[in-house]
């Protein structure tokens, strides 16, 4: 499919050319899971030894780190948090995003364009930017420290680039399958749920992947709106392991390995459907 869209045939790749990215792919491989395989062989072994033999494989493997770290980091509710804001934020934006990108494309909204720009100017606000003011702001509105007060700033951040992908690909949903179903008798909603979502699966699947992967991963909106650690995310308490005065490798290795195998996971199952919805479409204008 990539090939088709940059016009090149495999036949027309030179041997050499097919030699060095192969090379080059295999190195790019290595690189990037020799640190994992470190990390998790090296999550049995207990602190001294990986300070006198860190590249070593573990002498006598231990479960002490993992016990440890889960129960002094407190990483079960750390866990449970981390999964009730990333798939509450995840489905929200995918929701939204839809109706939004059904909107802006497919009603006669003269405000359409101007509003779809705001949304892309939002891919230019990080979020350094603006956490002083959010933190002021959830303050004063009784936010702070609160399951809501994070989720809301995920489904802020996530819905520029997800309206992105979803207005892309409504827009080449055609026409007259919405104006069959409202000479038939349908309202918008109906149109949107009955149709719409339907055939947005491909890019829905897209931005919930994308949308599942950055929430899970996210640091600082957690970190600085939270104040107790039975608020904490996995990201957050894995790094309060990280002490300056009490260093344990082998506790932090476990943590972050914890924190790491749902994301490996994940993504086994749902590469094929990252790569799918791309290729159907989701940044076709």
């Amino acid at each position: 499919m990539m090939r088709a869209m940059i016009g090149i045939r495999p036949s027309e790749i030179s041997p050499g050319a097919r030699t060095v990215s192969y090379v080059f792919l295999t190195a790019f491989t290595l690189v990037t899971v020799a640190p994992l395989l470190w990390m998790m062989y090296s999550s049995f072994k207990l602190h001294g030894e990986i300070v006198l033999r860190p590249i070593a494989l573990p002498q006598r493997p231990t479960m002490a780190n993992y016990v440890d770290a889960w129960t002094f980091g407190n990483m079960g509710v750390a866990l449970y948090n981390s999964g009730v804001y990333t798939l509450v934020a995840t489905i929200a934006t995918g929701y939204l995003s839809a109706a939004i990108g059904f909107g802006l494309t497919k009603l006669p909204f003269r405000v359409g364009p101007p509003i779809y720009a705001l949304f892309m100017l939002g891919l230019l606000i990080t979020v350094n930017s603006v956490i002083a003011p959010l933190f002021i702001m959830q303050t004063r509105m009784g936010l702070y420290n609160t399951r809501i007060g994070v989720i809301l700033p995920y489904i802020a951040f996530g819905l520029p680039m997800a309206v992105l992908l979803t207005s892309s690909y409504i827009r080449s949903i055609p026409d007259a399958l919405i104006e069959a179903a409202i000479i038939d008798g349908a309202g918008y909603m109906q149109v949107f749920h009955r149709i719409i979502l339907g055939l947005s699966i491909p890019v829905l699947a897209t931005v919930a992947i994308l949308t599942f992967l950055r929430n899970w991963n996210e640091f600082i909106l957690v970190f600085v709106l939270t104040s107790g650690s039975n608020m904490r995310s996995l990201p957050v308490s894995i790094n309060a392991f990280a002490g300056r005065l009490n260093v344990n490798y082998g506790m932090q290795l476990a943590a972050l390995v914890i924190g790491t195998l749902p994301m490996i996971a994940f993504y086994t199952f749902a590469h094929k459907q990252l790569a799918l919805g791309f290729g159907a479409g989701a940044l076709k204008e």
